[in-house]
């Protein structure tokens, strides 16, 4: 069968050397051969060429945390004695998180330090999902579910349609494929409902299992490669 060729700086970045861009660097400062030759930008390999990058240059050490964020602590740009993700979380590598929980939503985040996965997890273009347990004030009714389902002017835009399961008189699941600020929220106070409880469980195939509020756990082995590719890396 014949291998699929890629461009060497997607190999590169896909190897965890540089991003895309950064490895467009190394490739014009000429630190990159295929086959014994200078690799030029544009150039395709396979898994069977010879690639070698120069050896004062180590691969990024990716790294993927699934944290709980606990409600209170605020995902960036904390006021006054709010807590910021950054300073409860004590790591040996230094991360940031990927995408935003609200001060009084809880639940799962990503943390990483490869800026590769930002832009492909949080446009809403590539339709990620990432699924919530909500409670809201009251018994919902079958007309609630629907509308969430198909979609809710929240004034501005229109949701896009979702998935809802019923969990309970008042408390649903529901997986959405964008991120609007306080989407949720706007959505069900849209509709006469008030959310009590928001907790984010998923994110692609990564869950909490069962990560206490406030602490981690690596995303490794089968999972760390499940999300990555499902993310195109």
């Amino acid at each position: 069968m014949e291998q699929k060729a890629i461009r060497i700086n997607k190999y590169l970045a896909d190897k965890g050397y540089a991003t895309r861009r950064g490895a467009d660097d190394i490739i014009s400062k000429g630190l990159v051969t295929i086959n014994g030759k200078k690799a030029v930008l544009g150039d395709k390999v396979t898994d069977t060429d010879v690639v070698v990058i120069n050896q004062k240059r180590k691969p990024n050490q990716y790294v993927y945390l699934a944290y709980n964020k606990p409600q209170g602590v605020v995902t960036t740009n904390a006021q006054g004695e709010e807590k910021e993700i950054i300073d409860a979380v004590r790591y040996r590598t230094r991360v940031f998180p990927v995408g935003r929980l609200d001060k009084d939503s809880y639940g799962l985040i990503i943390l990483t330090n490869d800026g590769r996965i930002t832009d492909r997890l949080l446009n809403p273009d590539k339709h990620h999902e990432k699924e919530y347990v909500v409670t809201v004030n009251k018994k919902y009714t079958p007309a609630f579910i629907k509308h969430m389902t198909e979609g809710v002017d929240i004034g501005d835009y229109v949701t896009r349609p979702t998935k809802v399961k019923r969990l309970k008189d008042t408390t649903f699941s529901i997986t959405l494929t964008e991120g609007k600020n306080r989407q949720i929220r706007r959505m069900t106070e849209k509709l006469g409902y008030t959310v009590t409880d928001l907790k984010r469980v998923r994110i692609q195939n990564i869950l909490l299992n069962n990560v206490k509020p406030g602490q981690y756990r690596e995303i490794i082995d089968d999972e760390r490669e499940t999300f990555l590719t499902s993310l195109g890396l």
